[in-house]
């Protein structure tokens, strides 16, 4: 992971986290320091040159099935750039990556069992 600042006021943070079974999450979030908030975010999950999942921020308010969560959401197969689904555990207020590490562990586990 590196984290670097773009204004005194704001910074990127962006890396691979690599795991067991060719699992890697690759993150990148923008953030606002004196906030103290993540202003964007994209997170995916990849099992080797595959992709798995990935969260997004980009609002698709048309979509009443996200509602829950807005604009918090996570693409999943089988149409996965299309299929989307709520996301209600990640946030710009708090930080992602315990919950996206706690995912992939469970994915690790299960490629284990």
């Amino acid at each position: 992971m590196a984290v670097w600042s773009d204004s005194p006021y704001t910074g990127v943070a962006e890396g691979e986290v690599l795991f067991s079974h060719g699992l890697r999450l690759r993150m990148r979030e923008e953030l606002d320091f004196d906030a103290g908030l993540i202003t964007s975010y994209g997170y995916e999950v990849h099992r080797g040159e595959e992709r798995l999942f990935w969260y997004g921020d980009f609002p698709h308010p048309d979509d009443p099935a996200l509602a829950s969560s807005f604009p918090h959401h996570k693409h999943v197969p089988p149409d996965i750039k299309r299929h989307r689904t709520p996301a209600p555990a990640m946030g710009f207020t708090r930080p992602n990556l315990p919950v996206l590490i706690r995912e992939v562990e469970g994915l690790v586990e299960k490629a284990e069992n």
